[in-house]
C-alpha cells in the first residue's frame, strides 16, 4: 500500500469522526467513513468507479478480492460500497458462515442479503423502504398517465405485471407477494402485509394465512433464491436505486466445511459467476473476498475446475502492475510505514475532534505513533500485515483516550504495550506464538 496519507475532507461532521474512532477503540472496521482512512486506494478508483458507472447503465459485474488476514479486505469492500452508495447504490454485505449463511444454500445468502440491504436513505433492513418506494412510482407513472384516483389499484395492478414479466417467468410468486403485499396495506391489514414481506425477504415459517391472502405457497428455495434476487433488482432499478451493491465476505470458510458441503458451495459460487455473466442480473455489482490459500488451495477454488478457470489471474508480475479491472484483485496489505501512515492519519482526526489537540499531537507526535506501530508488529512476531486492527486498537482506546482525558499521562512514561490473548483473533495469537507448541491448529 501507499504511504501517502488520504485526503481529507476540510471539515469532517462529529458524527461520522465518532462513528470511526468509536469502531477503532473496539477493534473493528468502520461502517462508514472510510474514505477518511483509505491509503493506497487510489490506483483502484478509474478502474472501478467505471465498472460501478457500467452496472449503473444496466451491466453486471463480478468481482474477487484476495488478501492475507490484514490485508484490508472488508476496509476495502466497505470503501468501495461507500462509494456505490455516493452514487445511489443499495448495499449489502454478507459474511459467508457453514453455520449462518451456507453459500451452498443461496435461499438463505438471498434472505441474509435483505436483512443487510441499506440504501443511502435506509439503514438495514431497507427492503420495505425500497417496495413502498417502488409502488410510489408506480403510482405517480399511473397519474402521469391520466388515471384517475378510482382506477389506480388495478393501473398499478397492471404495471407491477408490466415491470416484473421477465421476472415473473422464473419467480411468478415474487410478483404475487408484492400484489399481495400492497392489497393488504390497501385494507389496512399490517399484520399480514409485514408478513408477506417477511416471506418476501426470504424468510421461512410465515403463517399459512398470510401466505394464502398473497396466492403463494411453500418457502423459498436454493433455485428460486435466483428469481427473487432478480426481482429484487427489478424493484432497485424501478424504485431509483442504481443498482445493488453486494460483498459475500470470507469465502475462504468454505475450506473449513465438510467435503459435501464444500463442493456444493463451490459450485453454487460457480453458478452464481456464470449468472452474473451471463447478464440475468442487470444492475448486480458482486464481490467475494477470500485468502490466497482459498483462491489457490486445493481444498478451495480449485478443487472446482470451472470455477478456478473463471478466477484464474495472473499475479507473477510486480503488484504494481496488477490489473484493477482483472477478475481477482489483490490487496498488498500493509507494511510498516503504511502502518505508520495510517496511525497519524488517526491521530490526527481524533485530535481534530478532541479538547486538547495540541496536547494529542505533542505527547503521540509522529515518532511515538511510529514506535507504537513497531512495537505492536513486533509482539506480532514481526508480521506486520496482521497488525493495523491490533495497533489501530491500542492508539485509540490506551493512548490517545488517555491523553485526551488526563493532562498529565504520558505514553511514554505511562503506558507499556500489552497483548492479551483474550483480544486476538487466532491469526493475531498464531502470529505471537513464541513457538510452534504455541500455534493454534484448527483441526475440526
Amino acid at each position: 500500500m501507499s504511504t501517502d496519507q488520504p485526503i481529507r475532507p476540510a471539515t469532517v461532521s462529529a458524527a461520522r469522526r465518532r462513528d470511526v474512532i468509536d469502531a477503532l477503540r473496539r477493534g473493528a472496521v468502520p461502517e462508514s467513513g472510510l474514505d477518511l482512512l483509505a491509503t493506497g486506494l487510489d490506483r483502484f478508483e478509474s478502474a472501478l468507479d467505471g465498472e460501478l458507472e457500467a452496472v449503473s447503465s444496466g451491466a453486471s459485474v463480478f468481482k474477487a478480492v484476495r488478501g492475507e488476514y490484514g490485508s484490508g479486505k472488508t476496509f476495502f469492500t466497505r470503501w468501495l460500497g461507500e462509494r456505490a452508495k455516493r452514487r445511489n447504490f443499495a448495499v449489502a454485505e454478507i459474511q459467508v458462515s457453514e453455520t449462518e449463511t451456507p453459500l451452498h444454500k443461496l435461499e438463505t445468502v438471498y434472505r441474509r442479503l435483505t436483512e443487510r440491504l441499506a440504501t443511502p436513505g435506509f439503514p438495514p433492513s431497507a427492503l420495505r423502504p425500497v417496495v413502498d418506494a417502488w409502488f410510489y412510482a408506480l403510482e405517480e407513472d399511473a397519474l402521469a398517465a391520466g388515471v384517475s384516483d378510482e382506477a389506480l389499484s388495478d393501473a398499478v395492478n397492471r404495471l407491477t405485471t408490466a415491470r416484473l414479466a421477465e421476472v415473473s417467468r422464473h419467480a411468478p410468486s415474487f410478483a404475487a407477494a408484492l400484489r399481495g403485499y400492497r392489497q393488504a396495506q390497501d385494507e389496512g391489514d399490517e399484520a399480514t402485509a409485514a408478513a408477506v414481506m417477511a416471506w418476501l425477504g426470504g424468510q421461512p415459517h410465515v403463517a399459512a394465512s398470510a401466505r394464502r391472502a398473497a396466492g403463494v405457497r411453500g418457502d423459498l428455495d436454493h433455485f428460486g433464491a435466483f428469481g427473487f434476487l432478480q426481482g429484487l433488482l427489478t424493484v432497485l432499478r424501478d424504485s431509483g436505486h442504481a443498482g445493488l451493491f453486494l460483498v459475500l465476505d470470507e469465502v475462504e470458510t468454505l475450506q473449513r466445511v465438510r467435503s459435501d458441503a464444500r463442493d456444493k458451495a463451490l459450485n453454487a459460487l460457480r453458478q452464481l459467476i456464470d449468472e452474473v455473466h451471463s447478464g440475468r442480473f442487470p444492475g448486480l455489482y458482486l464481490v467475494i473476498t477470500g485468502t490466497p490459500a482459498f483462491y489457490d488451495g486445493q481444498q478451495g477454488a480449485q478443487r472446482l475446475a470451472p470455477l478456478a478457470q473463471r478466477l484464474a489471474t495472473d499475479f507473477t508480475t510486480d503488484p504494481r502492475f496488477d490489473n484493477p479491472r482483472a477478475v481477482q484483485l489483490r490487496l498488498p496489505g500493509f507494511t510498516l510505514e503504511s502502518l505508520i501512515s495510517l496511525g497519524i492519519t488517526i491521530r490526527d482526526l481524533y485530535a481534530d475532534g478532541s479538547t486538547a489537540p495540541e496536547r494529542i499531537a505533542s505527547n503521540a507526535d509522529d515518532a511515538y505513533v511510529a514506535d507504537l506501530a513497531r512495537a505492536v508488529g513486533g509482539s506480532l512476531g514481526g508480521k506486520v500485515g496482521v497488525a493495523p486492527r491490533l495497533f489501530l486498537k491500542k492508539l485509540v482506546g490506551d493512548v490517545l483516550d488517555r491523553i485526551d482525558q488526563f493532562e498529565d499521562f504520558d505514553p511514554r512514561k505511562h503506558y507499556a504495550l500489552t497483548l492479551n490473548a483474550s483480544e486476538m483473533s487466532p491469526v493475531e495469537r498464531n502470529a505471537a506464538a513464541a513457538s510452534a507448541d504455541d500455534v493454534e491448529l484448527d483441526l475440526s
